[in-house]
């Protein structure tokens, strides 16, 4: 290979990185606005990303005119690490996941373009009188401003998805009652939205728990040896392009003899379509970013969710007994979520002057610390048992005296 071949070829995989690393962020991308120009090099190198994509995570990977959408299924259907954020990081709740599903149910048949108001009490028609919603205790109306700004934060997320397009007005208008919002809906965008094995109308003469199982994506494997392998390498690859850590506890005896037998391979695919280097410990393996962009938490950060979670890794990280000296793994010992949140009181008022003003109040420390302790989760880092926490063996790379640790998260 002349060099000419070498630097085009060197810059052919750094633009391929680029996409992969851009689309395991976030795997729907617009055309159009801030992903413009890495949507035009995900057109540029189509065919091997398809490609890639199918062959290693199994993941398709649709390409249109006005976006590119990976259809990521997780490694574990039970995976409740990735929640969908509001604006300042805060994870959905139960209530903001159902008001999502039924703001996609009514734009899915409205007009072209809608306002927010129209969108409000179509919602709250379709929840009246509904079963389902009664027993599980959701009151859906928006006569609160907490319940209006429920709304918005779904709203605002199908805008940043370009679901729907801002034409005229501001969210904040509708949440004050001053003033109204128009939307164009993108019913291309919409219709790719989900990703699941059957569509939601087909489902419901089912009884719910069937109707659950039905939503979620089906993957159909051979039986046989190489198939079973298949499945490994690809739950494998999922896990190691989805999370900051596996750890070698978490995968089954199939999962874990394939990637004693093609860790190397395996590892090396993956660094060379997206640029994490593996880190190889006793207790697993971690996809490290050397660019440290790749997260969906910054580790360490700022503001008050980022020093509370710092000082709670310190106070946690005593916790680990670290591995023997014939290289066995490290464990954590679990501490009573109680014990941590009066460790939070204590620091809450160190920093009185420094942290948010509701870290003060029991309910706003609460939620500081089931915010932080669900950011510690999503990296890896700790496991909740109801309510009790276990450090894990990665945390202990927030040493004060350590460098600090950063997965892809």
């Amino acid at each position: 290979m002349s060099n000419i071949d070498q630097i085009r070829d060197r810059e052919a995989r750094g633009e391929r990185q680029i996409c992969v690393r851009a689309l395991l962020q976030d795997p729907l991308l617009q055309a159009s606005g801030p992903d413009s120009a890495v949507y035009r090099l995900i057109r540029r190198h189509a065919d091997w990303l398809r490609t890639w994509f199918a062959a290693e995570p199994a993941w398709p990977l649709v390409i249109e005119r006005e976006y590119a959408r990976l259809s990521k299924i997780p490694a574990r259907l039970n995976d409740a690490s990735f929640p969908a954020r509001d604006h300042k990081g805060i994870s959905f709740s139960r209530r903001r996941y159902v008001l999502l599903c039924m703001v996609l149910a009514v734009i899915e048949k409205a007009e072209r373009q809608t306002i927010l108001g129209h969108i409000a009490e179509q919602v709250a028609l379709k929840a009246r009188g509904d079963e389902a919603l009664e027993h599980a205790g959701m009151d859906i109306r928006f006569e609160r401003r907490a319940e209006r700004l429920d709304l918005i934060a779904v709203i605002r997320i199908l805008v940043k998805r370009g679901v729907l397009t801002r034409i005229h007005g501001d969210e904040e208008g509708y949440v004050q009652h001053s003033g109204e919002v128009l939307y164009t809906i993108n019913r291309s965008v919409l219709a790719r939205v989900a990703v699941m094995q059957s569509g939601p109308s087909t489902l419901m003469d089912l009884p719910p728990d069937e109707r659950a199982v039905r939503l979620h994506p089906s993957e159909l494997f051979s039986e046989g040896d190489a198939a079973r392998r298949r499945r490994s390498r690809t739950t494998l690859t999922r896990l190691l392009l989805d999370h900051p850590v596996i750890y070698y506890a978490d995968l089954s005896e199939e999962e874990l003899a394939y990637l004693h037998s093609q860790r190397a391979r395996l590892t090396h695919e993956i660094e060379e379509a997206s640029g994490l280097i593996a880190e190889i410990r006793a207790e697993g393996i971690a996809m490290v970013d050397p660019l440290r962009k790749l997260t969906d938490h910054a580790m360490p950060d700022e503001g008050t969710m980022g020093h509370a979670a710092l000082l709670l890794a310190e106070f946690l990280i005593p916790h680990i007994v670290p591995g023997d000296r014939n290289g066995g793994p490290a464990q954590g010992l679990g501490v009573l979520e109680l014990r941590l949140e009066q460790y939070l009181a204590t620091r809450a008022a160190e920093h009185k002057g420094r942290w948010r003003r509701d870290s003060q109040e029991p309910a706003g420390l609460r939620t500081l610390l089931d915010d932080v302790l669900s950011r510690l989760q999503a990296l890896c880092l700790i496991r909740r048992d109801e309510d009790t926490v276990v450090p894990l063996p990665a945390l202990a790379r927030y040493r004060l005296d350590s460098g600090a640790f950063h997965g892809q998260g």
